[in-house]
């Protein structure tokens, strides 16, 4: 099996079907199955997924997971040699498992891969982001990339000043498509992926986990997938604000993390 798609279905019913579908249509090019991860409803049963034949296989849990939990339980019966965890809230319309599978083959030391992620009216969504940092920070604080082309600009601070037209190595990418390789799971703490986080900094976190293994992580300009973005998220800016927290904890000393504040609230972000 080449690759395991695991989708995590949370009161999402129709969006998680329209993402199924558009997989079954569109991915050609690659031996798949899909893990449909039923986390904490009960809208997905045997009878309403049989259409979809020995291609999907539903996973239920009684509880609320949160989404990486629920990708840690999806991973669990996942047999593919990659792994694309893929938002419910996404669809295809193109074979961008495949895309992405085979740059990722012909580029070992890329451990985690996103392609560009569109809103359905065509914007395109800031996908590839640099790290918190003092560096980056000071950069935008003092305008430095004023004096670079907007192209130079894009590639150094990523985010909103990147357009997102051309494949580029960053510091981390968005969860809702996030291709990895199997073996690294393996690798990484506890040999799964950090599910510290309800929702919110956790794919941050994981591609902080996969670069201090050594491995790259690339945003896949030559491939455009649909997101949505109307998933269930409930008290968003709080738990975002809370796993921030988490985050820097675990990974920047006190004085990093006091700077960082600081030059953000300058920043006003």
């Amino acid at each position: 099996m080449d690759v395991s798609i695991i989708i995590i279905n949370y009161k999402t019913f129709l969006l998680t079907q329209q993402c199924i579908e558009s997989i079954l249509r569109h991915t050609k090019d690659v031996s798949f199955e899909i893990v449909l991860v039923e986390n904490g409803t009960n809208e997905f049963n045997k009878e309403n997924t049989a259409g979809w034949g020995n291609k999907v296989k539903l996973i239920e849990s009684k509880d609320n997971l949160g989404f990486a939990g629920g990708n840690n339980l999806g991973i669990k019966y996942a047999k593919g040699r990659y792994i694309l965890l893929l938002n419910s809230d996404t669809y295809l319309t193109e074979d961008s498992v495949s895309k992405s599978f085979h740059f990722m083959q012909e580029h070992p030391r890329v451990g985690a891969l996103t392609a560009r992620l569109i809103y359905p009216d065509g914007r395109h969504q800031s996908v590839a982001q640099r790290f918190p940092s003092i560096k980056y920070s000071l950069i935008e604080l003092l305008r430095i990339q004023k004096f670079f082309s907007r192209q130079k600009a894009g590639r150094m601070l990523l985010g909103s000043f990147f357009e997102h037209n051309e494949t580029t190595e960053a510091d981390w990418i968005w969860g809702a498509f996030f291709m990895m390789k199997s073996e690294i799971i393996t690798k990484l703490p506890e040999g799964k992926l950090d599910d510290s986080y309800f929702m919110y900094w956790e794919d941050v976190q994981w591609c902080m986990d996969i670069k201090k293994m050594g491995y790259q992580v690339f945003f896949f300009a030559d491939t455009t997938v649909v997101h949505i973005q109307e998933g269930s998220s409930g008290k968003k800016n709080d738990m975002m604000e809370k796993n921030k927290v988490v985050f820097f904890k675990k990974n920047y000393s006190y004085f990093e993390t006091r700077i960082i504040k600081i030059l953000n609230k300058c920043l006003g972000v």
